[in-house]
């Protein structure tokens, strides 16, 4: 996950989201359909895109009678890294600071706060 340092811009991650959702290998002329009814973005605008995400080993190109783009990076993986990132960048690596920062900004409802509990209980019994 160490080369995704190179970081995903917001536009690159609407590629990825695609091919996540997509759940199979598409080709340039879905993705292009898909990213232009989603966000009327033009072919070279999403072309570039792939392109980039190609260079940057994100996204690997499988030729059939066109190519065809699948994701290296899972959601998942993704995720992981891009929390960690944030853990890092605004909490100096304290994940606890991030909770208690969720918890007091009130973005956890209380059903949430039972979730995470019941979690952490689950995660201890391991």
């Amino acid at each position: 996950m160490g080369n995704l340092a190179e970081r995903i811009s917001d536009s690159e991650l609407e590629v990825m989201h695609l091919l996540w959702e997509a759940g199979t290998p598409l080709p340039i002329s879905e993705i292009r359909i898909a990213l232009q009814q989603r966000r009327g973005w033009e072919a070279t605008t999403v072309k570039t895109l792939v392109n980039r995400l190609v260079a940057k080993n994100v996204l690997a190109q499988e030729k059939r009678n066109v190519f065809y783009y699948i994701p290296l990076v899972s959601q998942e993986e993704y995720n992981s890294w891009a929390t960690s990132q944030l853990i890092d960048k605004l909490y100096r690596g304290s994940a606890r600071n991030l909770v208690a920062a969720l918890v007091n900004s009130d973005s956890l409802s209380d059903k949430d706060i039972r979730e995470l509990r019941d979690f952490f209980r689950m995660e201890d019994e391991k």
